[in-house]
């Protein structure tokens, strides 16, 4: 969804998160996610690896900026666009 239109009293499906649609909800289904809530207090690399893993491909770098824009959203902050974590990614990356 839209960020600017998420709702966070409305969080009942995947796709009510900033960011996810239904590709993104199918991905995160596949890794054991189906509800928002289970998106609370967890890692977005452990998210992302574990999908590269199920997946048995490496995932675009974009789909941790989204998995760090869900977790950080579920975790209390503001729902942004994804692209608004890639500086925060590369600079994990550089560690």
């Amino acid at each position: 969804m839209n960020p600017a239109k998420v709702d966070r009293s409305r969080l009942s499906r995947l796709t009510d998160l900033p960011n996810i649609g239904p590709s993104l909800a199918q991905d995160l289904t596949l890794i054991g996610i189906t509800h928002p809530d289970e998106l609370t207090g967890r890692d977005p690399v452990d998210l992302y690896e574990r999908l590269c893993e199920v997946t048995g491909s490496r995932q675009d770098p974009c789909v941790l900026d989204t998995f760090m824009s869900i977790t950080d959203f579920m975790d209390g902050g503001e729902p942004k666009v994804w692209w608004a974590y890639t500086e925060e990614r590369k600079r994990m990356s550089q560690r």
